[in-house]
């Protein structure tokens, strides 16, 4: 696949019916966009690009049951204990083996939280837009998943602080800035602290991304990585179920 004058997109919809973060990046990790649209300035948004890699942070499908056949349970390593991990998708189990929790994909579309509802409608829509699964290689438009909570996890060495915190927001985002994404320093902020600022309260924010922006741009660098250098991104899970995917070659044994 070519990836000239390509756009690599990050979709966070954990907002559920409020305003999507979404973020853009250049095939030189240049931003295009972010920012937050609703579901159908999102799609207007991906349909106009002429190639494009686009990450949702959400799964694709429901769970499909793979978990609950023998056959698949006894290849794992470690497997499973009898009777667990049956209404988790493999993907869920495989990043809980390296102590990164994720959320729990159920088989009843209903039973699952409404920003997953909301995963499930976007990847269809794309998929009516013309995206494959990735990988693709003879397609010029591709989606795939990405877990953000594992994609910070992974790039930092460790389990990252909560995304709603301070200290959060700038972890990850100097984590972002670190793997060369244009975004600014966050480091900066220090230097704009003063005791008046810190006795009235004041923190100079206004550079630090919003938790559903990061979780954007982490998606979208993933994409970029994906495409430019697929030695540097593993999928994990089962393809037909819901692969997740995270920015390197190879996980830890723990986090």
């Amino acid at each position: 696949m070519l990836f000239t004058n390509m756009s690599f997109i990050g979709i966070d919809p954990t907002a559920g019916q409020r305003p999507f973060a979404y973020a853009a990046l250049d095939n030189d990790r240049r931003l295009l966009a972010i920012g937050q649209g609703s579901f159908e300035d999102i799609l207007a948004f991906v349909a106009g690009q002429r190639q494009s890699l686009v990450s949702v942070c959400a799964p694709r499908r429901p769970n499909q049951g793979v978990m609950a056949h023998p056959e698949v349970r006894e290849h794992l390593s470690p497997s499973p204990r009898p009777g667990r991990w049956t209404n988790f998708r493999m993907a869920e189990y495989l990043l809980c083996q390296h102590n990164i929790t994720a959320p729990q994909t159920r088989s009843q579309v209903e039973m699952c939280p409404n920003w997953m509802k909301m995963g499930f409608l976007l990847h269809n829509r794309l998929e009516s837009l013309g995206y494959h699964p990735f990988p693709s290689s003879d397609s010029h438009h591709q989606s795939l998943e990405v877990y953000p909570h594992a994609c910070f996890a992974t790039m930092l060495g460790l389990i990252p602080l909560p995304k709603n915190t301070l200290e959060g927001r700038i972890q990850r985002q100097l984590a972002l800035y670190e793997h060369n994404i244009n975004v600014p320093d966050p480091m900066r902020l220090f230097e704009e602290i003063t005791r008046h600022r810190l006795l009235q309260g004041i923190l100079p924010d206004d550079d630090l991304h919003s938790p559903g922006e990061l979780d954007a741009l982490v998606g979208a660098y993933t994409a970029w990585l994906a495409t430019t250098k697929p030695d540097q991104v593993t999928l994990i899970g089962d393809p037909e179920e819901g692969q997740i995917a995270v920015p390197v070659s190879e996980l830890k044994a723990r986090y």
